[in-house]
């Protein structure tokens, strides 16, 4: 992968192709981010495994319970993707600005940013976006873990209704609650940003060989992979980060450490690691898709990154 350009037009376009990639997310992951919820924030046993969760809601509540939240990552994940793709695009400027470059091989005369920096890049976007990622996954949340089928048996009728709740009861930054778990569980940004450079690095390297890929194969392949990264690295933050939001609003509110220390009092150490199952059968469909579709329309509207 490349250069970074610095223009006006890439910002704009950055934003737009950030919409897309998390409006792709949603339609595609969603189903398996709600199995992933329940059988991280429902107590101990009451799910013996992700298909037995998948089951029940099926069963119990009906197909289209696997998008129970959806409406505030369909709306928020648009901005939060745009957020945290343009800041990471600025943060790589910055990092450029300030040296953190290495040669491109087969150039003398161009530099690209280096692994690290794209690793770091990626940390400081991860931390950017939980300004907006935390209170949308905290009404996304709440409403995942109704288990009841009919909405006038819900304590949420809706996000709207939910985010009115949440205000009531610990005011306009309780939608923040669970802040500190979304800071620890986006770092993991880091990760998945610094292997995707990592994977179309590696690709490009099979340019002028019997297994050339086109760049949309290499953008798909690499978003996909890369979660795997993200996902096992981040998914003890992300059961905290979960923890946190599912508490009850009416109850005391939650802090850090006393969600680590709950989860590992309740199950040790794989409490820490619940939900795992469905975030990998979700990562690569997930991410590849979204990745796919905003690299091609960063390329679509001409501001595309060259492959070195």
């Amino acid at each position: 992968m490349s250069e970074v350009k610095d223009s006006g037009h890439v910002r704009i376009v950055g934003a737009i192709a950030g919409v897309g990639s998390g409006l792709t997310k949603v339609a595609v992951g969603h189903g398996f981010d709600t199995v992933k919820t329940r059988l991280q924030c429902s107590p101990p046993g009451t799910y013996p495994s992700a298909i037995s969760c998948f089951k029940t809601i099926i069963r119990n509540e009906g197909i289209l319970a696997l998008y129970k939240g959806a409406t505030p990552p369909a709306v928020g994940w648009a901005a939060i993707d745009s957020l945290l793709l343009g800041s990471l695009h600025n943060y790589r400027l910055f990092l450029i600005r300030h040296d953190l470059t290495e040669p491109v091989p087969g150039y003398t005369d161009k530099k690209r940013l280096t692994l690290v920096g794209h690793s770091i890049a990626g940390f400081g976007a991860g931390l950017t976006s939980a300004l907006l990622a935390t209170p949308m996954e905290h009404l996304k949340i709440k409403l995942q873990m109704q288990s009841q089928r009919l909405v006038a048996d819900r304590q949420y009728k809706g996000p709207i209704d939910c985010a009115k709740q949440i205000v009531q009861n610990r005011g306009l930054f309780g939608l923040w609650t669970g802040f500190t778990g979304s800071l620890a569980f986006r770092a993991n940004f880091m990760w998945m940003f610094g292997s995707i450079e990592a994977f179309m690095r590696g690709f490009s390297k099979l340019d002028g060989t019997p297994y050339q890929m086109t760049t949309g194969t290499a953008n798909f392949l690499s978003g996909g992979l890369a979660s795997f990264a993200f996902w096992i690295m981040g998914i003890p933050a992300d059961n905290i980060k979960n923890r946190m939001m599912a508490c009850q609003v009416t109850g005391p509110k939650p802090t850090f450490m006393g969600t680590v220390r709950t989860i590992y009092a309740g199950a040790g150490m794989r409490g820490f690691y619940a939900g795992l199952t469905p975030c990998l059968l979700r990562a690569f469909p997930s991410n590849a898709c979204a990745y796919y579709v905003y690299e091609g329309l960063m390329r679509t509207f001409g501001a595309e990154k060259t492959r070195h």
